[in-house]
């Protein structure tokens, strides 16, 4: 593996190898009380965020320093983007000054696809437009197989805005990947075009899903991406597809309630659900860490598939 661009990429075994490599470096921080292993000393890891973000950003620079790499930050507000350079000219900057690997997030579809063409590097993809948010997947897969056991077998819905979302395509991809039996529960306006393909089901009608699910995963609505009115009201979308006391109640006994950030409390998922025991929301970020530690470690150590 020499770049993560899609979680469609992964096959089962090596989706099994990053969670079980994660899994290790879970292990290997406990009771640590320097929380560092050496293993990326002398790498330089560059994350260049075109949009804004702070789950993901920090986790990957935590990730990095944990392995004792190198850190870069770069935005694109405050830098030579804002006056107009392209990715290409980024990149070739990034390049002359040693990148090892660079995380980039950015509004276009096929944004980090672009840049491996560009960098000898490897390119990890931080979310790039609707497209794809591959890290999200695995730590979302990692999290369901550390509270449930396993993947396989499970059946998970996924909640919201899936129109614009690219954490919904990654984690449709992998689960799938994983055996996982997925169910897309949303107005038909934020469901994508031909979706038929896909290898889901579709319901419009949260409270019959949500009875049968093992997982529920509530995605955010973005409304920054929003260009027309996708539902009538902010009330009647929660109303219908809100996540609220009453329906985690009528969810399976082992049932867990996953989203992938940032929430909005009172309209997708309500705060007494989001901070309930069935919530594993605060476990993904911090799984996050040891996914993203993972990534990069599989990426950049030379040692593919070796012990930490």
């Amino acid at each position: 593996m020499e770049h993560l661009l899609n979680a469609s990429d992964l096959d089962v075994d090596t989706a099994t190898l990053i969670l079980d490599t994660a899994q290790a470096m879970s292990d290997a921080m406990t009771g640590r009380e320097v929380r560092k292993l050496p293993t990326l000393r002398g790498r330089t890891v560059v994350n260049l965020f075109y949009e804004d973000s702070t789950r993901t950003r920090v986790s990957f620079e935590t990730a990095a320093k944990r392995l004792s790499a190198d850190v870069v930050n770069f935005s694109a507000k405050g830098s030579s983007v804002s006056k107009g350079e392209s990715l290409k000219d980024t990149a070739l900057t990034l390049q002359a000054m040693g990148a090892d690997a660079v995380v980039i997030r950015h509004s276009s579809s096929g944004a980090a696809h672009r840049l491996t063409q560009w960098l000898d590097g490897s390119v990890i993809n931080a979310g790039d437009g609707t497209h794809e948010h591959p890290t999200q997947a695995l730590l979302d897969a990692f999290t369901i197989r550390q509270r449930l056991g396993r993947v396989n077998g499970l059946r998970v819905a996924i909640v919201g805005d899936v129109l614009h979302s690219r954490v919904a395509r990654s984690n449709i991809a992998l689960l799938s990947t994983f055996g996982a039996h997925v169910t897309l529960v949303a107005p038909p306006t934020l469901l994508p075009v031909g979706i038929d393909g896909w290898p889901v089901d579709v319901s419009y009608d949260l409270d019959a899903t949500i009875a049968t699910s093992d997982v529920v995963m509530m995605l955010r609505v973005q409304r920054e991406r929003m260009g027309d009115s996708f539902f009538p009201s902010i009330r009647e979308y929660s109303r219908r597809y809100g996540l609220d006391g009453a329906r985690m109640r009528a969810l399976p006994d082992e049932a867990i309630v996953m989203h992938p950030g940032p929430m909005i409390r009172g309209m997708e998922i309500a705060a007494d659900v989001a901070d309930s025991p069935r919530s594993v929301i605060v476990e993904q970020v911090a799984n996050g860490v040891f996914v993203r530690m993972a990534v990069l470690y599989l990426l950049l150590s030379g040692e593919k598939g070796s012990g930490i």
